[in-house]
């Protein structure tokens, strides 16, 4: 912590005098720290607090570099929300895992507990169903599969129908059931097995033909975050070799979706108008969600108290439609087609600098819960929620994802398969 605190000031000092590189370099080499910190200690390659940590701090040092003429300087207060947000969750977590952790104590070579295959097996099989139900019916009431659309590069965006579509995008946990179904045993008859492979092909299928590159990403690191919490102790090459296999894809989408260069460099306004495509868009998706939330900082004219961060209650419910007013907060960033946000967006949207101390806190705690349990996890889906929270932590620079309808579809999904695997194991 205490390195945390000197290269953040180091890199506060930095930007004041305009050394831009200087100071995201600082905040770079601070995050990497924090990660090889939480990771040499458990040995846990997807450890929540150093996903987070390197993520959040990392992604801000990328930021600090100022590369796009769209970022400016930051406020003070920026500066404190931003290390607040990390200061919240590390101490928190550091606190509950002194009082009430069992350290970082060796793998328990017990017994999982019985095979949960087969309840695993329904699980793939009737959620790739429904899903692909879902985009069927989807792609028939409004006559476009976005993947054969040329010249549009929003064709996602309006593939959407209300309720329908949560159904179709929860093809994304297929993949990731599908290992965990693998890592029990799989099924003694061949056919069963084909069989989870071929819906995991339709379930990685569905993202294509929606040219959802978020989508098929989720997908692909779920899976092997996955398959990283139930090993625990995994190569780091692992994860190096899914990236190698999301680069092409996320390539070919990009084209798929009309996003040529000329169009992609417009929109990111870099200093150097010469840079490569493959370095300036990844930049601009991290470094301007942080942007984003300077905006907020400075144009926020009041609070909302609470009623952002429970969006996904009135998506879910539907009182969105009943009361608009609900959803009728403008969203505050510096250019239209650039509109992710940080994780904690929301929490200062509704309640400022207090409220991203507390949801920091919070989420310390709830990651705190999670990186104790997967020690002695007995229902395979556990594995499953863990890897969700390790892509939330991952991408925490990225959106606000517990203020998104979607992530808590994917909980309950989530809360259901774990309900029917305790009952069926």
């Amino acid at each position: 912590m205490l390195v945390y605190l000197i290269c953040f000031a180091v890199s506060w000092i930095f930007a004041f005098f305009q050394l831009y590189y200087l100071s995201g370099l600082v905040l770079l080499l601070a995050a990497g720290f924090l990660y090889y910190y939480d990771y040499h200690k458990s040995g846990n390659l997807i450890h929540l607090r150093g996903l987070f940590s390197a993520f959040w701090v990392g992604g801000q040092g990328i930021a600090c570099l100022k590369l796009s003429k769209l970022q400016s300087d930051w406020s003070l207060l920026t500066w404190s929300c931003f290390f607040l947000a990390f200061m919240g969750f590390w101490i928190t977590f550091e606190i509950m895992e002194r009082l009430f952790g069992e350290g970082y104590r060796p793998i328990r070579k017990g017994r999982r507990g019985k095979s949960a295959a087969r309840p695993l097996f329904v699980g793939v099989v009737v959620i790739t169903t429904i899903s692909l139900a879902a985009f069927l019916f989807e792609a028939a009431v409004l006559g476009f599969i976005p993947l054969f659309v040329r010249g549009v590069p929003h064709a996602y965006s309006e593939f959407h129908l209300t309720g329908v579509h949560y159904l179709t995008v929860s093809c994304v946990l297929v993949p990731a059931l599908s290992v965990l179904f693998f890592l029990q045993g799989g099924s003694r008859r061949r056919e069963r097995n084909i069989l989870v492979l071929v819906m995991s092909l339709i379930a990685l299928a569905i993202p294509i033909l929606c040219v959802s590159r978020f989508q098929l990403i989720f997908a692909i690191a779920l899976m092997v975050f996955t398959y990283c919490a139930y090993h625990r102790r995994v190569e780091p090459w692992l994860v190096g070799a899914a990236v190698l296999v999301v680069i092409p894809l996320y390539i070919l989408l990009t084209v798929a979706r009309s996003h040529d260069i000329e169009y992609l460099n417009g929109i990111f306004e870099m200093k150097n108008s010469k840079m490569p495509i493959f370095i300036s868009q990844p930049y601009i998706y991290i470094a301007n969600n942080y942007e984003n939330f300077h905006c907020l900082v400075s144009a926020l004219p009041a609070h909302t108290w609470g009623i952002r961060s429970l969006f996904p209650l009135w998506a879910l419910t539907g009182l969105k439609f009943v009361f608009p007013y609900l959803i009728s907060f403008p969203i505050y960033v510096n250019k239209e087609e650039l509109t992710t946000v940080t994780l904690f967006y929301d929490a200062y949207y509704d309640f400022g600098i207090f409220g991203v101390v507390i949801f920091s806190c919070l989420l310390g705690f709830v990651c705190f819960l999670l990186v104790e349990k997967v020690k002695d996890m007995r229902n395979p889906i556990g594995y499953l929620l863990y890897g969700q929270m390790a892509i939330y932590m991952s991408l925490s620079f990225f959106t606000t994802w517990f203020s998104n309808p979607t992530t808590w579809f994917y909980f309950g999904v989530t809360g259901l398969l774990a309900f029917y695997c305790s009952k069926r194991s």
